[in-house]
């Protein structure tokens, strides 16, 4: 007899030894498809060339050599409101991975409870409790019928335990991790971009004020032309036409200013912002006119077979990917039988008195097994749904690649392409200096009319403003080429290895 009721349990032992695989595919890395090398475009104007050679550091920042950037940089790194948000989203799936894995263990709960309870009398129980209740008692003895209606305490456990024969847990909680992975990886990426918009509103900030240091430059030149005009028409030289455009092109550049100062105070709250500052708190710090910071001489810019572990949102593509495979487990998982080993004891009793009682004990314990057999197709459904989930995250995956790839190389384009433009308008600054100072001396002596000077001297301006603009441009593009690598996450350079391992 006790043989035969241990064969269920024997049974169910054996299933869960022997049935323990984990449902749905295993996920594995897959292989970007990537180009060789880079192809930027050689220029023998560049005055910094990007190497593919493997990356060191990913503190891009310090080669720019600026004090000022560099703890702009740290303090966004330390305050940045974003990137607070995202170490808590962080927190969150961590969480919600103990919570997920904790399906996997067994789960115990007290129990507490009195029911009252009364048996319909045209019912057959109600009818036999009305005929015991009919019989005479025994002398000695208590009632033969139960009370009616009657209560009952109850003191506790409830206890349970799936094993995860086919690995629907454990799927759920590869699902988790890879989760957390993404969640990670998508911090990193704000990080990039946080750090990036750093170094671009500073370098921005600074080409502004080389503007206006320009444009005042301009402006004093302007007056000086307008001064000769008003001298030159007071002993008879020129007219008045004369002194009147040379005041309204010194009124034109003057008017530019404004529009520089708004820019400065634009790029100072902006960066105050990224700092998690209020307006204007980095006013007195950076007010000061300081130089655009150059590029170095030369920028590692590795293969780009390494850009697949270094840019945080690929890696986060891929995580994401991962989850989305492990979850087509967790939906596979579902077809197959589950089995739960139950216990429920305590104590039951009519009367507090003799609740704890050992007369009053109680105990129900054996394993439940489910096996799913009709269900509209839903678990089917599920599945195809889970398999084009993944389907649709390798899609994207492929895509985040590619489109790392183009930003790379249009970065690197860019920023080569920016330093032919800034040699070209610096030669054309030189010359349109030299046009304008012997347009200036013609016009003194009376060889020329002031149209010449001031079509000389506009000239000039204009493309010294374009020349700042384009300085500024050189290292905000840099920048934007970092940023496209994936540089300015922590242990960015370092992982990279590990990461193709």
């Amino acid at each position: 007899m006790r043989g035969a009721r241990a064969a269920p349990l024997i049974a169910f032992a054996s299933l869960a030894l022997t049935a323990c695989a984990t449902a749905g595919p295993d996920f594995r890395r897959p292989q970007a498809k990537t180009p060789a090398a880079w192809s930027p475009k050689p220029s023998p104007t560049t005055t910094s060339r990007a190497v593919q050679e493997p990356v060191r550091s990913s503190d891009w920042w310090a080669a720019f050599d600026d004090p000022v950037l560099t703890s702009l940089i740290r303090r966004a790194s330390e305050a940045n409101l974003d990137l607070r948000q995202a170490m808590l989203r962080i927190a969150e799936a961590r969480a919600e991975r103990a919570a997920v894995a904790g399906a996997g263990r067994p789960s115990l709960n007290a129990v507490a409870s009195w029911q009252g309870q009364r048996v319909s009398e045209n019912t057959p129980t109600g009818k036999l409790f009305g005929a015991l209740e009919a019989l005479p008692g025994l002398a000695g003895l208590p009632a033969a019928a139960p009370a009616n209606p009657y209560g009952q305490f109850q003191l506790g456990f409830d206890a349970s335990w799936e094993l995860d024969l086919f690995g629907r847990v454990r799927r759920a909680v590869e699902a988790a991790d890879a989760d957390g992975e993404a969640t990670l990886e998508d911090r990193r990426d704000i990080q990039v971009t946080v750090l990036g918009e750093v170094g671009r509103i500073y370098i921005d900030l600074r080409g502004a004020q080389l503007k206006r240091a320009t444009a005042t430059q301009n402006l004093a030149a302007a007056r000086e032309i307008m001064r000769v005009a008003g001298d030159r028409r007071r002993l008879g030289l020129s007219t008045q036409v004369d002194v009147a455009r040379a005041a309204a092109q010194s009124s034109l550049i003057e008017s530019q200013l404004p529009l520089i100062d708004r820019q400065i105070a634009t790029d100072i709250n902006a960066l105050s912002r990224l700092l998690g500052l209020e307006p204007g708190a980095l006013r007195a710090e950076l007010e000061t006119v300081g130089s655009v910071p150059a590029p170095p001489a030369e920028v590692a810019i590795g293969l780009p077979a390494e850009l697949i572990c270094r840019r945080p949102d690929i890696r986060a593509a891929e995580a994401r990917w991962h989850a989305a495979v492990a979850r087509q487990g967790v939906a596979s998982a579902e077809r197959y039988p589950r089995l739960t080993l139950l216990a429920t004891g305590g104590y039951q009793a009519q009367d507090l008195t003799n609740l704890v009682d050992w007369a009053s004990r109680f105990g129900v314990i054996g394993p439940q097994a489910q096996l799913p057999l009709l269900d509209g197709g839903r678990r089917r459904a599920r599945m195809q749904a889970a398999a084009y989930r993944a389907q649709a995250a390798g899609v994207a995956y492929g895509r985040t690649v590619l489109g790392a790839l183009h930003e790379v190389d249009g970065a690197l384009t860019a920023f080569a392409e920016e330093q032919t433009r800034r040699a070209a308008l610096a030669r054309a600054v030189d010359q349109n200096r030299a046009a304008f100072q012997l347009t200036r001396w013609r016009y003194e002596n009376g060889l020329d009319s002031i149209l010449e000077v001031l079509d000389a001297e506009r000239t000039l301006h204009d493309s010294e403003l374009l020349l700042v603009e384009s300085t500024s441009a050189v290292s905000i593009h840099l920048v934007a080429l970092h940023k496209a690598l994936g540089g300015g996450w922590d242990e960015g350079a370092t992982t990279v290895a590990a990461c193709q391992r």
